[in-house]
């Protein structure tokens, strides 16, 4: 079975705890604090291995988690950061985040990585909190909860040669013949439901992927059909063969069809109305084909185009003109290799790609709900996550911090006096308008 797209969820290992501990050594005297800090949670990093050539492996399993560090220990000693956590995936494959739609990374070589959640930091143990006025404070931190998300990933096929066509014209048979490929045959529509790819030996020492990529149809940009699915994996093709049925077995007209499939490419990625093109005449081995096609190469010159197209007729029947193809299409590949690659490199760096730089959020609301006042802001919940308010010293480190922050004086400017009730987060505590303020302390 072949999978193509996939959702997962991914979290980064979380931030091991801070400790408060002290020294307790028999001949030390007064030894001070000695809580160690926690150890960093680990990333969960996506890696392409090209070994793989579907998602299969996250059709049964959805959610991946980083290890958590390892909580402080005492003497000052810090907890073991936990290893990152490696996830491997195929080669094309493109991560967005679920929720924004931002593309994360764009994964195509061999051993590419990109972190996807970020593991958290580690709390840091009192030891970290000695200051000359306070030689033995009870304060210690929680460890960061490591960066989640809900991620999709998209695989998009890595071939050198794609054949599109409408369903029937005979691609999975050319892929049969020219490769070692095996994909299932039958005389209906929609045979193949899956790209098939197979290595395909020129004869002169040159090789290249070809894939069969499933039948178009009109509309499919829309989505008509499996239009998204089949059209996804045409992009990452460097050069497409166009099969045409050319003796029109389906009753459909050869050049209506080459319409057709032109204008949904294009409709779905303009590029790919750029990209190098053959024309593969199939089923000349069957009666009428001759005539059909003098016909089509006649209404293709009618055609206001400046572009000019490669028109091979073949049978992938009786192996008629595939050789002629495969020539075509390896000397087409050599040049265009160097200049699709370079576009492939600038597209990937135009594209966003997700970055963990830190944004501290320091700004704050502040509105009432009856006769509480009640604080909001991203910044402080994230900071009183790490808090362990569970200790006088902690409390009145978060104070001084709501002080610096200005929450104070908002408050008072809210109408906040002696004895008013403020919430911020889960933490509710009465408003104290105190002048022994020391920011050194």
């Amino acid at each position: 079975m072949f999978v193509d797209k996939a959702k997962i969820f991914v979290k980064g290992g979380d931030g091991g705890d801070g400790i408060v501990s002290f020294r307790r050594e028999k001949y030390v005297e007064n030894g001070g604090p000695a809580g160690g800090d926690g150890g960093n949670g680990g990333d969960l990093i996506f890696r392409v291995d090209e070994g793989l050539r579907t998602l299969m492996d996250f059709r049964y399993q959805k959610h991946f988690k980083a290890e958590r560090g390892e909580r402080g220990k005492v003497k000052g000693m810090h907890g073991a950061s936990a290893e990152d956590t490696i996830v491997r995936i195929p080669p094309g494959t493109v991560v967005i985040d679920d929720d924004t739609g931002e593309v994360i990374a764009d994964m195509t070589r061999h051993g590419q990585e990109v972190v996807v959640a970020k593991g958290g930091r580690g709390g840091r143990g009192n030891i970290r909190f000695a200051t000359p006025t306070n030689p033995a404070p009870y304060i210690s931190e929680n460890g960061e909860e490591g960066e989640e998300r809900w991620v999709v990933l998209e695989l998009k096929v890595m071939a050198d040669v794609g054949l599109v066509g409408f369903p029937s014209v005979g691609k999975s048979t050319l892929l049969s013949v020219v490769s070692g490929a095996k994909p299932k045959i039958g005389a209906y529509h929609f045979t193949t439901i899956t790209p098939n790819l197979g290595v395909v030996d020129v004869g002169d020492g040159r090789s290249f992927v070809m894939a069969d990529l499933p039948g178009l149809i009109e509309g499919a940009h829309e989505g008509v059909g499996l239009g998204h699915e089949f059209l996804r994996h045409v992009e990452r093709t460097r050069v497409i063969i166009h099969v045409i049925d050319m003796a029109a077995s389906e009753g459909r007209d050869p050049y209506d069809d080459w319409k057709k499939i032109n204008a949904e490419l294009a409709l779905y990625n303009a590029k790919l109305a750029e990209r190098p093109q053959i024309i593969a005449a199939n089923k000349m081995d069957m009666p009428e084909a001759e005539e059909q096609l003098e016909l089509f190469k006649q209404q293709l010159a009618e055609e206001d185009s400046e572009r000019i197209y490669e028109i091979v007729p073949i049978s992938s029947l009786t192996k008629q003109g595939i050789q002629e193809l495969l020539y075509k299409a390896a000397d087409l590949l050599d040049t265009v290799a160097v200049q699709t690659e370079v576009e492939e490199v600038k597209a990937i760096e135009e594209r966003k790609v997700y970055s963990y730089e830190k944004k501290e959020d320091i700004t704050f609301t502040i509105h009432r709900e009856d006769e509480i006042f009640v604080v909001e802001s991203e910044g402080i919940a994230r900071m009183m996550k790490r808090m362990n308010l569970n200790s006088y010293d902690a409390v009145m480190r978060f104070a001084r911090i709501m002080r610096k922050l200005g929450v104070d004086e908002a408050l008072r400017k809210q109408g906040a006096k002696d004895g008013d009730m403020v919430r911020v987060n889960d933490f509710a505590f009465e408003f104290f308008e105190g002048s022994d303020y020391n920011p050194y302390e």
